[in-house]
């Protein structure tokens, strides 16, 4: 079991292309021996974004703090605390901070 405040978890800078002011901690991985799911947390500064992408994989997402919009395609949603998203595979999307303050959420994701 892991027990641990999530600020004791480092934050590195998303070292994707097209990423702006964003940076994730990995609260639980494999390297937690988590067979099946990774659960990361992401902070976007205002004006920033993650790159627009897409992939194999699922994402389930939830909003901390802050507001923004996520694209699917090109259509915007609107992102408040509270919020809960559902990226199916292979849809383009971008999580963008709209807001003064920083945007935080969980993301979960299979491994890959």
């Amino acid at each position: 079991m892991k027990v641990i405040n999530y600020e004791q978890i480092d934050s590195t800078p998303v070292q994707l292309e097209g990423a702006v002011g964003c940076r994730i901690r990995c609260l639980i991985g494999r390297e937690d021996a988590a067979p099946n799911f990774a659960m990361r947390q992401f902070e976007v500064a205002p004006s920033g974004h993650t790159p627009k992408h897409s992939h194999a994989h699922e994402h389930e997402v939830f909003v901390l703090e802050g507001s923004g919009v996520v694209l699917e395609g090109e259509r915007e949603h609107p992102l408040r605390p509270g919020t809960v998203v559902f990226v199916p595979p292979h849809e383009s999307h971008q999580f963008r901070n709209t807001g003064p303050g920083p945007l935080k959420f969980l993301c979960l994701v299979p491994h890959r």
